[in-house]
Order: C-alpha cells, then sequence, then structure tokens
C-alpha cells in the first residue's frame, strides 16, 4: 500500500467533507486484513448529521469516497467510512442480535430469519456465528428481498 494512496484517499475525503459544508477532517489507514481503506472522520457537532438515519448517510460518503478514488487511479478499492464509534456500536448492535436469533433457534429448534439488513450487516451476523456448532447461516431471497435466517443443527439422535 503506497503512501501516495492513503493521501489520495484523505484528500478526497477532506475535499468531499468540504463540499458538504461540513468542518470534520478525515484521518486515513490502510486494513490489509480486510484490504479496505479505513477512513475515520472526526467531527464534534455533525456526529449525527454525517451519519445519517441508519447510517445511510455514511454509506453514501463511503460510496461517493470509493467511485472518486476509481476515477482518480482507474482501480475500485474498499472503503469503510467511520464517524464517532458508530461501526462499532452497529457491530456490537448485530452480534448481540446474532447471539439472540442462535439462542432461539437452539431451543425452538425452528428458523429465526432477520429482516432488513444490509449485505455488509448478513455478513457481520455470518461471521459472528460461523463458529458456533449449534446453528447455521444462510442468506435467502434477491435483491431487497433477501434476508439471513439462522437455523438449529440437526442433532443426530442414537
Amino acid at each position: 500500500m503506497t503512501k501516495d494512496k492513503l493521501e489520495t484517499v484523505k484528500d478526497l475525503t477532506n475535499k468531499l467533507l468540504e463540499l458538504m459544508g461540513s468542518k470534520a477532517k478525515a484521518e486515513v489507514s490502510f486494513d490489509k486484513e480486510n484490504e479496505a481503506f479505513m477512513v475515520e472522520i472526526k467531527t464534534e457537532e455533525e456526529v449525527g448529521l454525517l451519519i445519517g438515519r441508519h447510517g445511510e448517510t455514511l454509506k453514501a460518503i463511503e460510496t461517493a469516497i470509493a467511485m472518486m478514488l476509481k476515477q482518480k487511479t482507474g482501480e475500485w478499492a474498499r472503503v469503510v467510512v467511520n464517524v464517532g464509534d458508530w461501526r462499532q456500536k452497529q457491530e456490537e448492535y448485530l452480534n448481540n442480535l446474532a447471539d439472540q436469533a442462535a439462542q432461539r433457534a437452539k431451543e425452538t429448534k425452528e428458523p429465526q430469519p432477520i429482516y432488513n439488513l444490509s449485505a455488509a450487516q448478513r455478513r457481520i451476523i455470518h461471521m459472528a456465528l460461523s463458529k458456533n456448532q449449534d446453528v447455521t447461516t444462510e442468506s435467502v431471497g434477491e435483491g431487497e428481498e433477501r434476508y439471513l435466517v439462522v437455523k438449529p443443527k440437526k442433532i443426530a439422535s442414537n
């Protein structure tokens, strides 16, 4: 990962924030494990504004930066934007949701659907439950109708 690309992502992000009328500033690093540029937007007053309803503004900023980077470098790169500790709180919430669904599936022996998740949110739940030997996870459906199902694993009877 070149220092130039990190600077490019930082410059593009700060330019976008400026165009949005924001006083926030960006710090950028590269996460080798996830092969993604990690953009941390620093602000005191504008946290809620930059996150938006259910993180929609945050996702839009992410998409815009990725597209601007593609225009500038000719290559697609994964960009993950965080404001405040929204991502950590979101992941914590999804891990709790995953644990609750797994517990219900185990107790009721019934599949537990979880609706209204983005692909990234489904991925977090799949990952959270991948080490759980009592349940399996599966994404079902297409497009906007796609949802996740937590199923109890069949226990072999003796």
